[in-house]
């Protein structure tokens, strides 16, 4: 990629291969909206991308806090795009806080704009500013556009008779206008958009049009500094489909959905709400007409056992949180492993432990899903590697779920949560259905009868003519299910139910090489959201002729039954992951491999150019 600050006053003839932007400012400065909207006109446009929203913790910190600041990046470009960029090529701020929490990520010579207007003595004091840095020689490295955005602002949209509070609320989109005529993007879907959303206000509306006409205006018409032109950027070459953009929120959603149609199931989703978990509950209140019927419990506890009561009454239950949220509903989700029902729990993890970090990324909830249940409780635990992979992970964990009686952990973290890429449409007749068969011969039934080759307890619906019966935590006799105190009887069942997790190792994909050959020098391997950063790191590396391969798990437990002979051929093996270690502990317990972890809990996501100095580091070990 061509990064802007190595082509300073370059010629607009000779396109850039890939750009990456972010927005910052506080909560109330819209820039979640103003890079949504430009990911949308992005998208249109034809490139690759990949986006990172950033959220502040607090709901709403004091106007130009630090601790305030929300971004949001995209990169885009002709090239294969994996993750929503490591340094930025250009920095929109609104206020000195933005400047000061995100400058450090700037590439030297990098293009700044800046709404000079919010430089006051007072947000420079808060930021930690002793001098405005728009007017001394502190950005001199860089290319600075500072444009007093709010007296543009208030000019564009004074026609529209709105109060000067409401005016002000339009900078965001001037500042998109400016940034959409810089990147020669489409102003018209974002205009439809902003028609729909303010339809009861038309005046909102027309005020926030005419902030984006007159940005872009600026941008034509302005004496800009050198080197600041319209930037021609390739379109990428996907491949042929209906694209639309995506997050994993969205796409785990309409993979739940997916689940319960190929299943052929209701849906019962509970769930309480918890950062950053909370959007699935919203996304899937929208599409009560696909059979799903949500409910907010009043705490944690209660939506896990409504959504156990659910798949007793012979309807899929579903129920989601945060790290914080998976251990209070510990207990319940043991009590499902015993009484063996189908069941669905998504993780979207966050930075802990305690609150912790709440609207930032973490890994560190994987050890909890394998082993966060008292006794011998093992279940099937399946990480998603990017948002549109989400749908995907959705379906399965559906699959295995009522397939083998049993809850099922879904990780996906914040990160995923949040960002977005171009999802190519899947054709859904392509995927193969999986019908429930409830347990319908009422001749010898008792709710311990198994399903000879899966081990799967039946699924009967209580009530059922001849097929009443009751189910608990209490441990059960392995023939009749009634309560049964018998030690055998506890090994039994603990076996059987082992046995049946175990045995999905049979019933999942052998593990795959994503990039590289299957043996060599080195391998990452990697698990969740991790994919981009690494295969674009691995991608680098091979182009520069280094012997490295890319291995992406999804199943965490059971893990493919080949995963071990797999890494043994390797010479050195290298985990990344974000959190201090905890799948790099799993594969050496299990696989006996001397692997080695590349940690990191910034409550960021790795960029590619730190896991490139793991590569070159791991490589210079070798024999």
């Amino acid at each position: 990629m061509t990064v802007l600050g190595d082509v300073g006053s370059r010629n607009t003839d000779t396109p850039v291969q890939g750009v990456v932007i972010r927005f910052a400012g506080d909560s109330g400065d819209g820039m979640q909206l103003t890079g949504t909207n430009f990911t949308q006109a992005t998208a249109l446009y034809g490139h690759d991308l990949a986006t990172f929203p950033d959220f502040p913790a607090e709901i709403r910190a004091p106007a130009g806090a630090t601790f305030g600041v929300s971004a949001y990046q995209i990169y885009f470009g002709s090239d294969d795009v994996t993750t929503a960029g490591d340094e930025l090529d250009v920095l929109v701020v609104m206020n000195p806080a933005a400047l000061v929490t995100n400058l450090q990520d700037l590439v030297e010579g990098g293009l700044i704009i800046a709404d000079s207007g919010a430089f006051t003595a007072k947000n420079l004091t808060k930021a930690g500013y002793e001098a405005n840095p728009l007017e001394d020689e502190s950005l001199d490295g860089y290319r600075v556009i500072d444009i007093d955005v709010t007296k543009q602002v208030l000019e564009a949209v004074k026609p529209f008779g709105l109060s000067k509070k409401n005016s002000i609320r339009c900078k965001n989109m001037w500042t998109l206008g400016l940034i959409m005529w810089l990147f020669d993007r489409d102003r018209t879907e974002t205009i439809n958009g902003l028609n729909r959303k303010f339809a009861a206000k038309p005046a909102m509306a027309e005020a926030n049009i005419a902030a984006i006409n007159a940005g872009h205006a600026y941008g034509e018409t302005a004496e800009l500094p050198a080197g600041v032109e319209v930037y021609k950027i390739p379109k990428a070459d996907l491949p042929a489909g209906v694209y639309r953009n995506v997050n994993g929120t969205e796409a785990l959603a309409w993979g739940l959905l997916a689940g319960g149609q190929l299943a052929d199931l209701d849906i019962l989703f509970a769930s309480y709400p918890i950062t950053p978990a909370t959007a699935l509950l919203h996304a899937l209140s929208n599409h009560k007409e696909f059979d799903v019927m949500t409910f907010q419990a009043e705490d944690e506890i209660a939506a896990v056992c409504a959504a156990i009561g659910a798949s007793f009454a012979g309807t899929l239950g579903v129920t989601s949180s945060s790290g914080p949220g998976i251990s209070l509903k510990g207990e319940a989700i043991s009590l499902c492993s015993a009484v063996e029902l189908p069941l669905v729990v998504v993780n979207t993890q966050r930075g802990g432990p305690s609150t912790g970090l709440p609207t930032k990324t973490e890994q560190s909830d994987l050890n909890q899903a394998l082993f966060g249940r008292h006794a011998d409780a093992s279940m099937p635990v399946i990480a998603a590697a990017t948002p549109a992979d989400c749908f995907d992970i959705a379906i399965e964990a559906v699959r295995l779920a009522t397939k083998y009686m049993t809850p099922v952990i879904v990780l996906s973290d914040g990160y995923l949560a949040n960002a977005s890429e171009p999802w190519n449409l899947p054709d859904f007749h392509q995927y193969e259905p999986f019908p429930v068969n409830y347990h319908a011969d009422a001749e010898g039934f008792t709710p311990a009868k198994r399903d000879p080759l899966t081990l799967a307890r039946v699924w009967a619906k209580p009530g059922t003519a001849g097929l009443e019966h009751r189910i608990g935590g209490i441990e059960r006799d392995s023939e009749t299910g009634d309560i049964c105190y018998e030690p055998a009887n506890h090994q039994k069942m603990t076996d059987i139910r082992k046995a049946k997790i175990d045995g999905i190792a049979g019933d999942i994909p052998a593990q795959q090489v994503i990039l590289g050959n299957p043996g060599g020098k080195l391998a990452l391997v990697g698990w969740g959201s991790t994919f981009g950063p690494i295969h674009g790191a691995v991608r680098r590396a091979s182009e520069q002729g280094r012997d490295v391969s890319h291995i992406h798990v999804r199943y965490m437990w059971p893990l493919p039954a080949n995963l071990g002979e797999l890494l043994a051929s390797y010479e050195r093996v290298l985990i990344p992951e974000m959190n201090t270690g905890q799948f790099v502990n799993l594969v050496r317990s299990q696989y006996l491999i001397d692997a080695k972890g590349l940690n990191k809990v910034s409550g960021r996501p790795f960029k590619i150019s730190e896991i490139e100095q793991a590569i070159e580091s791991e490589l210079e070990r070798c024999p």
